[in-house]
Formats: C-alpha cells, sequence, structure tokens
C-alpha cells in the first residue's frame, strides 16, 4: 500500500472509528486502503492540503476508480471518503466538506443464490458420509499395522532394524489415515454449523470451544463490530461438533508446534499443522464439498442465504432470522423473503398443471 503525507490524518480518522463507530477490523481496513488509495492519487496530481481537494476532484477519483471496481466496491470507497471529509471538516482540518454532496453509487438489487433444501441435505450428507469411509480406512490402516508387527515377530531369522524398517512405513500410513479422517470430521462439523446457524466465515473461524454451550444447543456469535448473539444449532450440527472436538481436533492438534498450539489452544476448528484455521481454508472447504455432492457452487456466504431462506421456507419469523444472522437493519434480512418467493413460484411453475 502506498504510503501518503495525509497517513496522520487517516490513522487518526481510522481511530476514531473503531473508538466511536465499533467497525470491524476488516471494516477498518478496506477504508485505511481506499483512503490511502484516493488521497495518493490526488498527491501524484500535485495536492499538497486537504483544503485543496474539491467536489469535482472527487467526482473525478471515482470517474478513475470505477474503471477497475464494481458499484459494491465504489459505494464502500465513496462512503470511505465522504465520512473522512466530514470527519476532517468537523474537527477543523478543513473549512469546507467537497464530499458532503458526493453520491453513493446505486447497487443494482440481486437476489442472494442459495441451495434448495434437498441440495443442502445432499451436501452434508456427502461430507458425513466421507467421515464414515476415512473412519474406515483409518481403521484398516491401524489393523494392517498390527499384521505387519505380528509377521515381523514371527520371521525369527530377520534383524531388529529390518523389522523397524517395515514398521515405519505402517505407522506413517496409520498417521496419514488418522489426519485424513479428522480433517473429514472437521470439514463436516463447519459445513453443519455453517448451514445450521448461518453464521459468517470470519465468524466460524474466530470461534472458540468455550463458545459453544452443549447443554442448550447454542453457540455465542462475536459479528461485525464486535456485537455479540447467541444462535441455536440442531442435533446434526452438535453430533458432528461432538465427533471433532472428541476424535478429530486431538489428531490435529497434536501436529502444532509449541508457538502454534499456544496461540490455537482455545480455537474451535484447527488447520492442518494444528493452529487456527482461516477464512481461505473455511472457504475452500465448502467449495469443495459441493463438487463432490454435485450441488451447485456455493460460497460459505451461499450457504448462509440458504439457511436463511430455508428458516424462513419454514415458518420462521423475519425478525427471529434478523436475530440469528445478526443483521443490523431488517431491510437486509428481507431480501430473503424474496428469494423464498421465487422459489415458490418456481415449484409452483413446475407441480401446477395451470402454471
Amino acid at each position: 500500500m502506498s504510503s501518503t503525507q495525509f497517513d496522520g490524518d487517516i490513522d487518526s480518522f481510522v481511530s476514531y472509528l473503531k473508538s466511536n463507530r465499533g467497525l470491524s477490523a476488516n471494516t477498518l481496513k478496506a477504508y485505511r486502503a481506499d483512503l490511502t488509495a484516493c488521497l495518493h492519487l490526488f498527491e501524484l496530481r500535485g495536492v499538497t492540503d486537504l483544503n485543496e481537494i474539491t467536489l469535482d476532484d472527487l467526482r473525478s477519483w471515482m470517474a478513475v476508480e470505477s474503471r477497475d471496481h464494481a458499484r459494491s466496491s465504489m459505494a464502500r470507497k465513496t462512503v470511505a471518503v465522504r465520512g473522512f471529509f466530514a470527519w476532517a471538516y468537523e474537527h477543523g482540518l478543513t473549512t469546507t466538506d467537497p464530499a458532503a454532496t458526493l453520491m453513493t453509487p446505486s447497487i443494482p438489487s440481486t437476489l442472494p443464490a442459495v441451495l434448495t433444501e434437498s441440495q443442502a441435505e445432499q451436501l452434508l450428507d456427502v461430507a458425513e458420509h466421507a467421515v464414515a469411509t476415512n473412519q474406515y480406512k483409518d481403521d484398516g490402516g491401524a489393523a494392517a499395522a498390527s499384521g505387519s508387527g505380528k509377521a515381523a515377530g514371527k520371521t525369527a531369522d530377520k534383524s531388529a532394524d529390518t523389522v523397524n524398517r517395515s514398521e515405519a512405513p505402517a505407522r506413517a500410513d496409520k498417521r496419514d489415515n488418522a489426519r485424513v479422517t479428522a480433517e473429514s470430521q472437521r470439514n463436516a462439523a463447519i459445513l453443519e454449523l455453517l448451514y445450521a446457524t448461518g453464521i459468517r466465515v470470519a465468524e466460524l473461524v474466530s470461534m472458540d470451544i468455550a463458545d459453544i454451550d452443549f447443554s442448550n444447543r447454542t453457540i455465542k456469535v462475536t459479528g461485525k463490530g464486535n456485537k455479540q448473539r447467541v444462535v441455536p444449532f440442531g442435533l446434526p450440527a452438535q453430533r458432528a461438533l461432538e465427533t471433532w472436538l472428541e476424535q478429530g481436533r486431538p489428531v490435529l492438534a497434536r501436529t502444532a508446534t509449541d508457538a502454534v498450539k499456544s496461540r490455537a489452544a482455545n480455537a474451535l476448528f484447527l488447520g492442518a499443522r494444528g493452529g487456527r484455521i482461516d477464512q481461505r481454508i473455511a472457504r475452500d472447504i465448502v467449495h469443495r464439498a459441493a463438487r463432490e455432492a454435485g450441488v451447485p457452487d456455493i460460497s460459505p456466504h451461499a450457504l448462509r442465504h440458504s439457511a436463511a431462506t430455508h428458516m424462513l421456507d419454514g415458518g420462521a419469523d423475519l425478525r427471529e432470522v434478523q436475530e440469528m444472522l445478526g443483521h443490523s437493519s431488517l431491510k437486509t434480512t428481507q431480501r430473503y423473503t424474496h428469494v423464498s418467493i421465487e422459489q415458490l413460484k418456481n415449484r409452483y411453475g413446475q407441480a401446477f398443471p395451470r402454471a
């Protein structure tokens, strides 16, 4: 990221947002990048004082940025720039607010992509089957290791070194099978939890073991702006989580170095090296599971959309879904009612003879 002579002002603005607006770390990072890019452009044009920037300059900046960015990204950039100049004016850094009338690009209203209920069930069934299949392989690997040990014991003329060499591949296979089984248990738990609760992928990877209350079958979720909410989950998710915590997690935890292990000691989900799982891996798990299940390719966020839509289809109240998803505005949640209506129209068209 390019630095500018206005970095001090940007830092002060971001600190203000962090203290007074409670924005998430990701949002603050995006705003900082947006402002740095904007002011760097003006700096290249010879601007040395914020007071030199006019509304026409800001419109020119928007024209340049819109060539390479979607409208949704431009809307966020505009909000960041408008907020910065409003703050600068209120704090005496500028004599006017050039961004006061800067218009936010309109974003076309698109319905979120969702799975049907049968597709969601197929996705979760395939993940559950993978756990059962890998556990079978793991048991077979253990039997093979045991069998090779017995055979070695019966061969009296072989040296101890030869026996150790023959057992080493079996032990390695057993470890690999155990790791693969553990990862399939983790993947199944992730998919079940995402669908059961509709949580965001960032919320998923930041969860700790202590955030789960098995007695009430709820999880404590820390969402945008560090706002916390309690979300219920069902029996399938409980079983998947219990299997992961009791069987899979200890296997992956053993692969971690001491430093990684201490940082991830409380993490609910672990990566292959025993550290806290990151968003990229979680997204890849969902995409790969969709391919293996033969359902439309989806992201974790689409699984969130699916959970919300299926809840509404099942008769859940809009306010309840809003609370579960952590939406600050009911308008955001209302998008899913449109999806439900679209699915109803599609089913009507397929099933009704005079449609």
